[in-house]
């Protein structure tokens, strides 16, 4: 039986990475040694982080002025280095669910924090951004309520934002769909949704947004150690950054942001319109605009709650993965991320209507 897996992190890899990967393993680039036990100051892994930064400049075509970093600690650890770099005075968070909430009780230990607006079923619109703060951080896509700030609403806060830093943890959207790098000063996130396996994150940042805090910041928490040891200042996690340059590959081979940003909302749309259809079903988010594209959750509709264990093991049995929902939301989420296809999405659906017509 095939499996499809909807798992919200670590996520879903092309098949043929994974391949790759795994003969990489066993023998890295004919040199005879497991990419598990190469030294990252060989002469043949720095190409691999050279190419892995360049393909992340020219898929998401970053400026000049930017550099790509690949570091280890999750985009947990983000959230203290980012206020270690920019917080001198003030920092203002747009709230949208748990990883927001997380950034937020990290930044508040570096200085002044300013809430903006606060939702987990929606994107806020109606607030203002300080235009004294250092920086205005926001997630770009909420992994477990399912919802995604849309193009409209990120020109929104490219218009609000004046004068003021854009941050930005992208770790569950990135490379999903086109951005424009340039209105922000850092992005970053944990790359196993849809970059690589766990264990390394990316940062993407601007370096003239450096150095303009008076406190000392802790050699390796500093961005530019990362910056001036081109991402190996330490023992990088090697394995997962050879992934992501065989993920990036594979992404550019394919077509790049324009075709998996036409793939990713094709899915959505086939997912959604049977949920929004559905008799049994219902999603989460009912604002189309905030519905996000890589986490779709849903639930039973009132008086159908009962069957909740049931069509999970109905699901399961047919190869669905990975499809229970969060415990802070219930039911279900479809993590659709850049390596799932239609393929897969549709036998979602085909599952969830085989699943009605029995009731």
């Amino acid at each position: 039986m095939k499996k499809y897996n909807f798992n919200a992190g670590p996520s879903i890899l092309p098949q043929e990475v994974i391949k790759q990967t795994a003969e990489a393993v066993l023998d890295f680039q004919g040199e005879g040694l497991s990419i598990l036990e190469i030294s990252h100051r060989a002469k043949y892994f720095q190409p691999v982080v050279d190419e892995a930064e360049a393909l992340m400049k020219e898929l998401l075509g970053v400026p000049e002025g930017y550099r790509v970093l690949f570091l280890g600690g999750g985009a947990s650890l983000q959230f203290c280095m980012v206020p270690y770099n920019m917080l001198e005075k003030k920092a203002a968070y747009l709230n949208t669910g748990v990883w927001s909430k997380k950034a937020v009780k990290e930044a508040k230990g570096f200085g002044e924090v300013v809430e903006v607006a606060q939702s987990t079923n929606s994107i806020p619109n109606d607030y203002e951004i300080p235009q004294d703060a250092d920086y205005f951080h926001i997630t770009t896509n909420n992994t477990i309520f399912g919802t995604e700030i849309s193009e409209r609403k990120l020109q929104e806060i490219y218009a609000k934002k004046g004068n003021v830093s854009l941050i930005a943890d992208m770790s569950s959207d990135i490379l999903s769909r086109p951005v424009d790098v340039s209105k922000f000063d850092i992005i970053y996130g944990g790359a196993q949704k849809n970059i690589a396996p766990a264990g390394v994150t990316f940062v993407i940042v601007k370096e003239s947004c450096l150095g303009k805090v008076s406190r000392y910041i802790p050699t390796m928490l500093n961005y530019q150690t990362h910056i001036d040891g081109g991402s190996m200042f330490n023992t990088p996690p090697v394995l997962p950054i050879y992934t992501a340059l065989l993920n990036l590959r594979w992404l550019k081979a394919n077509g790049g942001i324009e075709w998996i940003n036409r793939r990713n909302q094709e899915k959505a749309d086939l997912l959604y319109k049977c949920l929004d259809e559905s008799k049994l079903f219902t999603p989460t988010i009912m604002d189309k605009e905030d519905r996000s594209r890589m986490n779709i959750c849903f639930v039973f509709k009132p008086g159908y709650e009962e069957l909740q264990d049931d069509f999970f093991k109905f699901a399961t049995e047919r190869g669905m993965v990975g499809i229970k929902g969060h415990r802070l939301v219930g039911g279900f989420r479809a993590s659709c991320y850049n390596a799932m296809d239609v393929e897969g999405v549709q036998a979602l659906v085909d599952c969830i209507k085989e699943y009605e017509k029995l009731h």
